[in-house]
């Protein structure tokens, strides 16, 4: 079974192609379960995603294609919802949604993926970074609001890479993903960006099967054409480690299907 449980939609403003468009190429993809998972509205960084008041047409537009393509495809409805504690609203968590995809992006107000600040890596200490970037995902998981970890080392994304061994932190974070029964995809994004990789590393996911923490798959597309990308590399990656069955979601109850 193809799972695809991270892609975006024009609500978030940088994404193109309609969404009747997207689920239309996930069926040429043979992708049985596909999940929008557009980014959350919050007060911070508006430029890069819907509105509140856009919340309602998102979510109905979801409802409207899982009717019409019952029969063909099974949609799922989620959130990307960055873990930036004070912008997050209530309101968000109140949501009859089948999974919420956890994500960090901001190290404070710092845009770390974005190529626009890309030159504040030359002013910050590499590995305290990283450090900080591995903590974040731990009190993320903590907090016990998510079912997804999104993108687990997107902080790789230009390259650059800690000095030191961070393994304990790293370890320590995972942990936390563990005990907050969360799940860790494997993002096909990292192939369409400087790093040339999936999110997370392979060593991350060996460390997750280790551990017994879960996986899923996400194409996180924000285009059409990328929707099912890398999708052979990745499970045949996720196989070789030793993985056999992904997770998906209903109303946040989890399932593990083979792919």
């Amino acid at each position: 079974m193809k799972v695809d449980l991270h892609n975006h939609t024009p609500f978030c403003n940088h994404a193109t192609g309609s969404m009747e468009e997207y689920i239309q190429k996930a069926i040429e993809e043979k992708i049985d379960i596909f999940g929008f998972s557009c980014h959350n509205p919050m007060g911070f960084d508006e430029k890069y995603r819907m509105s509140f008041d856009e919340l309602s047409l998102y979510l109905d537009k979801i409802e409207e294609l899982k009717e019409k393509y019952h029969s063909k495809i099974l949609i799922k409805s989620a959130l990307e919802i960055d873990y930036l504690p004070r912008y997050l609203e209530d309101r968000l968590f109140d949501l009859p949604l089948d999974y919420r995809i956890g994500s960090v992006h901001f190290l404070g107000s710092w845009g770390f993926d974005n190529p626009e600040f890309i030159g504040e890596y030359a002013k910050r200490d590499i590995n305290k970074i990283w450090e900080d970037y591995y903590a974040a995902i731990e009190e993320m998981a903590k907090s016990g609001l998510f079912d997804i970890v999104g993108h687990m080392d997107l902080l790789k994304i230009f390259k650059f890479y800690p000095s030191k061994d961070l393994r304990k932190s790293l370890e320590s974070a995972l942990k936390a993903i563990k005990k907050s029964n969360m799940v860790v995809e494997i993002n096909a994004a990292g192939f369409r960006k400087e790093v040339g990789e999936q999110y997370p590393s392979r060593q991350i996911l060996e460390m997750c099967l280790e551990l017994e923490i879960p996986i899923t798959f996400g194409s996180d597309a924000h285009a059409i054409e990328q929707i099912g990308f890398k999708r052979e590399a990745l499970e045949n990656l996720a196989k070789e480690i030793g993985f056999s069955k992904c997770a998906t979601f209903t109303q946040r109850q989890r399932e593990m299907v083979e792919f």
